[in-house]
């Protein structure tokens, strides 16, 4: 039996939450956010990061966090995970209280988000990784009193948009310490596409020395094309879970290339095929992850990859 890698899709939070306002201001409507959550139900992917709670004054595409899981509330299927990012304790209580009104634990996981780059932890956090660290550390420990389970992102594990090329050493650095904060899974964050396949393996080699591959996650944004040796380098070397945005949405602001292509996450349908073209399986049907993507290029005006 071929061997199964986990699929987590990112693109109702990651993909949606630098999208530029309407014409008139208003974000994308909640109703639009809830089709492309019920769509990617339907995709067989393990998890959907459904949404962010954040202040709408740095986030405002993403300001109907708690709308949307009541309008989500009784449509996630058995065995499939939500997950939500929550910057600090203010956010997760806006994640348990979105999760009573729901009537249900709909949102499973709480994520927390630093980088292994000093500036672009100041820049995107307004604090250094220490102080980040710090702040998350009662969140991750009622995140699990709560019945959550936790994942800790790292960006810029590959290169810093400020600071250029960063160490394999400073990404093992940091996520040696959110796993010593008790997070129960790493995400690492290729976060402007700069990855090849041996600038891959050596982080991951550097990682893998104080982290164990299945409690890994790669994220990897497709802005130079790279991100299929990255998966492929990744898969070689144990790792076994993997983000996608379908339809390609989202990327880092800090990122782009010119004004006619995205910075781009790595879309879903195409991270899917190049799992399979290796030989394991993802439990994800390719048919409905088609759709999920038209869906998604829809409400956002952009051009599928």
């Amino acid at each position: 039996m071929p061997e199964r890698v986990r699929i987590t899709d990112v693109s109702p939070r990651d993909g949606l939450q630098n999208e530029p306002m309407r014409e008139d201001g208003s974000p994308i409507p909640t109703a639009d956010k809830a089709e492309l959550v019920r769509a990617l139900e339907r995709t067989g992917v393990d998890e959907i990061e459904i949404t962010s709670f954040v202040s709408p004054e740095w986030v405002p595409q993403l300001g109907d966090a708690a709308e949307l899981c009541t309008m989500l509330a009784g449509t996630k299927p058995a065995g499939m995970t939500f997950s939500a990012l929550v910057p600090n304790s203010k956010g997760l209580d806006h994640l348990l209280q979105a999760n009573q009104d729901a009537g249900e634990r709909l949102i499973d996981k709480a994520s927390v988000f630093t980088a292994a780059s000093e500036t672009f932890s100041r820049k995107n956090t307004n604090a250094d990784i220490a102080e980040t660290l710090t702040r998350f550390k009662p969140v991750i420990a009622r995140a699990h009193e709560e019945g959550l389970t936790t994942r800790g992102y790292i960006s810029c594990v590959i290169a810093c948009p400020f600071e250029g090329i960063i160490l394999p050493e400073a990404v093992a650095d940091v996520a040696r310490r959110l796993l010593e904060l008790g997070v129960d899974e790493i995400d690492l964050g290729d976060t402007i596409g700069a990855g090849v396949t041996e600038t891959t393996a050596a982080m991951l080699a550097a990682v893998l020395d104080v982290v164990p591959a299945d409690r890994l996650v790669l994220h990897l944004h497709d802005t130079f094309g790279r991100a299929a040796e990255c998966v492929r380098a990744a898969l070689d070397m144990g790792l076994r879970s993997f983000d996608g945005s379908v339809a390609g949405l989202g990327g880092c602001p800090y990122a782009s290339t010119d004004a006619n292509r995205a910075p781009g996450n790595l879309a879903t349908e195409s991270l899917v095929r190049i799992i399979l073209d290796q030989g394991f399986t993802t439990g994800v049907d390719l048919e409905s992850l088609a759709k999920a993507a038209d869906i998604a290029a829809g409400i956002t005006g952009r051009i599928k990859p």
